[in-house]
């Protein structure tokens, strides 16, 4: 036994007799110690782990300790591993990713696999202890060769086995917990008294490294249902009561029957469900959705998962009507399988359209609404599936093979369709799997409608904002817009965000920038209705403080159950001047063409349209000929967790970034903001370049002695030009 590399771990609690007597037989186990610093560097490096590892001291500290320890969490698949070969370790944990990047503020272990230098692949147990306090040291990491803790049992059916699993519990637990204390500092000989102790009581308060044993009778009751019927239980019984009626001792296997196994087949078979449940909708994207719902079955329950839509759903068009008929046509949406890659994709590729004949199970699924089960796929059915698919020959992928297919339904009404086969070595499906089958289907389904229901709100909520956007910029007097829109990046990202530019009299032009809060189809709908106003009360030459209390006014009539902020400008090629009046909407920006100066615009910032009974204030501005103005909503500089100034700051120093055109500025813009992450509001940008109308270039003849004249007589001209006379 050599100090500091091998080290007790008690044994967790509920082990059974067997693991206590041989982690009483271990007493002490080769320990791998290593220890991270704030740098992420290894700062220990323990003769247990150069032993693990394949690594010497020397080579190891002051290297990345992500590049010396296994930091995958889950162990990958191994095609040379026999069927059950690390079925005896559980609790994958977090990924010790995670806490050598200082992302866990708490204790983890769990399991992984790593190649060492002249060595196989080894499987790992470790503990990670992220450390505080005034020294460097940020993790403590401990490490075990789990090959040799492995069992002798190696999961055969039937067959009891003990899983093996790193966690961690309070020393007091354990009989002799003072010497348990006593012994933990001589994980780290090599440190000083001071730094070991403070080590070794964070380790204490943390949780002491256990590894737990449990030994369990393995129920294959997926993917294989394996429970003994009722006739054998019956029989059993029978045997047990004539035993005991001639005085002879009851049978072994009756003693040993313990819990009704079918009782443990149908709990196993509720926990799948459930586990099912909670790894699919996590989120209402249909396109996301699908892929869950597939990967959910393969391979515990299936080894391959073919999805099928209806057509209506895929398109977004709403909820389907009718049962489905021999012209119906499906969707190929997903196909997950554990199959060689590549094998399924050519033959039955995803996004293929196809009817279903009447005569094949698939049809008779989609009609009746139940789960139809093929024990096996004879030669004869085989052919007659394969006759559907033109030019390719699936024979081989489906002969021989179990079969059970199952609808995804959703009010009744069959939205789809799993196809679900299993390796012709597997157990075929039976009785008990078509019950599963359809309660996981019936879960799938109402993930599915919910998704489906959400993208066709969406789409619709997506066409009345794009068909309520100006798509071309109108040519205005004196001033030349270009504008952006960009959806938001997470679902729900249809929003109320608008843009918006109006002729006015005398050759002026209204900008507007609106952002109604909220999403979906009703902020979409709300935001209509106020760009319509907008646009009429525009018409009106209302001064823009006053377009703001009407806005308002008309706001609350409509209903308290939305909000708005709105910027609007008013800009007077003549007098080179804009009027703004804001409200609750982030200020533009302005870029001197002079210098090349940009600058947030410091404008009263007045309260959200629908508030109420808040008066507006306007700004006059006094801008140049090829000044610049950029109006953008908050979902282009706002990223959550982020102080919104630093947005700000960006878009000034992008919108002042030099340009060919008015369309490379916006472009130059939406990446300079874009690139910091974290989006997920729409987005609405306009810039006007204010171009002014210069006295001498106008056609009116020479300037008044007044300006006012002057710039009525402009005023008529530019209009009178604009209307072609």
């Amino acid at each position: 036994m050599e100090r500091g590399t091998e080290w007790g771990a008690p044994s967790g609690h509920g082990a059974g007799h067997g693991a206590v007597e041989r982690a009483t037989a271990a007493g002490r186990i080769p320990l791998a110690v290593v220890v991270v610093d704030r740098a992420g560097l290894v700062s220990h490096w323990s003769r247990g782990a150069r032993r693990l590892f394949g690594t010497s001291r020397e080579d190891a500290v002051g290297r990345p300790a992500v590049d010396l320890l296994p930091v995958s969490g889950a162990l990958p698949d191994d095609e040379i591993a026999p069927y059950g070969a690390y079925a005896a370790y559980e609790g994958l944990g977090p990924d010790l990713e995670s806490s050598l990047g200082g992302w866990l503020s708490y204790p983890a272990a769990g399991r992984a696999r790593l190649r060492v230098p002249e060595r196989d692949r080894i499987d790992v147990l470790w503990w990670a202890y992220p450390l505080v306090g005034p020294g460097p040291e940020r993790l403590l990491v401990l490490a075990a060769d789990a090959d040799a803790l492995r069992p002798d049992a190696r999961g055969a059916e039937g067959v009891a086995v003990e899983r093996i699993a790193p966690g961690f519990a309070l020393h007091t637990d354990f009989p002799g917990a003072e010497e348990l204390a006593r012994e933990l500092p001589e994980i780290l000989p090599s440190m000083s008294v001071g730094e070991s102790a403070r080590i070794v009581s964070q380790v204490l308060e943390l949780g002491y490294p256990v590894l737990e044993f449990s030994q369990n009778d393995r129920v294959p009751v997926t993917p294989d249902w394996g429970v003994p019927r009722r006739a054998e239980r019956k029989a059993r019984r029978e045997r047990a009561a004539r035993a005991v009626a001639s005085g002879e001792s009851v049978p072994q296997d009756v003693q040993d029957e313990g819990e009704d196994l079918e009782y443990v087949a149908v709990r196993e078979r509720l926990e799948f469900l459930n586990e099912v449940s909670g790894r699919i909708g996590t989120s209402l994207d249909l396109a996301q959705t699908i892929i869950e719902v597939s990967k959910a079955v393969v391979p515990r329950f299936t080894d391959v998962a073919g999805t099928y839509l209806r057509e209506q759903v895929v398109a977004g068009e709403g909820f389907p009507d009718g049962v489905p008929d021999t012209t119906t046509m499906w969707h190929r949406v997903a196909v997950e399988h554990t199959d060689e890659p590549g094998r399924w994709d050519d033959v039955v590729p995803v996004g293929e359209a196809m009817p279903f004949p009447a005569h094949t199970p698939f049809f008779q699924c989609m009609t009746s609404g139940q789960p139809v089960l093929v024990p096996r796929i004879s030669e004869q059915m085989g052919h007659a599936i394969a006759a559907q698919f033109e030019k390719r020959d699936i024979r081989p992928l489906i002969n021989n093979r179990s079969m059970l297919v199952v609808p995804l339904k959703a009010r009744n009404v069959v939205l789809g369709f799993m196809i679900l086969l299993r390796h012709p070595e597997r157990v075929e499906f039976n009785d008990m799997d078509r019950v599963t089958g359809a309660e996981l289907a019936a879960r799938a389904g109402l993930v599915l409608d919910n998704a489906r229901m959400y993208t066709y709100q969406e789409s619709v909520a997506e066409t009345l904002q794009d068909s309520m956007l100006p798509h071309i910029a109108p040519r205005m007097a004196g001033c030349d817009i270009a504008t952006r829109y960009l959806p938001g990046t997470l679902l729900g990202r249809v929003g109320g965000d608008w843009f918006d530019s109006v002729k006015l009299p005398g050759s002026r032009t209204a900008l507007v920038v609106g952002d109604v809060m909220g999403h979906g189809l009703n902020s979409a709908a709300m935001m209509g209705q106020l760009r319509t106003a907008v646009q009429t009360m525009a018409a009106l030459d209302l001064p823009p403080a006053q377009l703001l209390r009407n806005l308002d006014d008309l706001a609350q009539r409509l209903g308290d159950t939305y909000l708005a902020t709105c910027l609007y400008a008013v800009y007077d090629p003549i007098t080179s001047e804009l009027e703004i009046a804001n409200a609750g909407h982030i200020p533009p920006v302005l870029v001197r063409a002079e210098d090349g100066r940009s600058e947030l615009l410091d404008l009263p910032t007045g309260a959200p349209i629908g508030v109420g009974g808040v008066p507006f204030e306007s700004v006059r501005v006094p801008v140049a000929p090829g000044d610049r103005l950029v109006m953008c909503t908050d979902g282009l500089v706002e990223v959550r967790g982020e102080d919104i100034g630093v947005g700000l700051a960006t878009l000034c120093e992008s919108a002042a970034h030099p340009a060919a055109s008015m369309d490379d500025a916006c472009d130059t813009i939406i990446r300079a903001l874009n690139v910091r992450g974290g989006r997920k509001d729409d987005v609405a940008l306009l810039m006007a370049r204010l171009g002014g109308i210069a006295p001498r270039t106008s056609p009116c003849g020479a300037s008044p002695s007044t300006p006012s004249r002057w710039a009525g007589r402009v005023r008529r001209c530019v209009s009178n030009c604009t209307n072609g006379d």
